[in-house]
């Protein structure tokens, strides 16, 4: 019997395949954490739209950083 070697196209399919669910879940935990520290400064200094503000600054941060790594990626 012959032994089969793993697919190499498998195999790097599944290796980006992972890199773009850390992408994914890094993104989310960014605009998770600026909407949390938005809602944070909203109630300690007692205003009504840093919340919406750091939220939307955590949007675009974490868009930037999406497409930095996608470049990366496809060099």
């Amino acid at each position: 019997m012959s032994q089969q070697k793993p697919r190499k196209e498998s195999n790097k399919a599944l290796g980006t395949a992972a890199k773009f669910s850390g992408i994914a879940i890094q993104m989310g935990a960014t605009i998770y954490l600026g909407n949390l520290l938005g809602g944070w400064l909203d109630d300690k200094y007692e205003k009504t739209f840093l919340e919406d503000t750091i939220t939307l600054l955590a949007v675009f941060l974490s868009m930037y950083l999406v497409i930095k790594k996608v470049m990366a990626l496809n060099k």
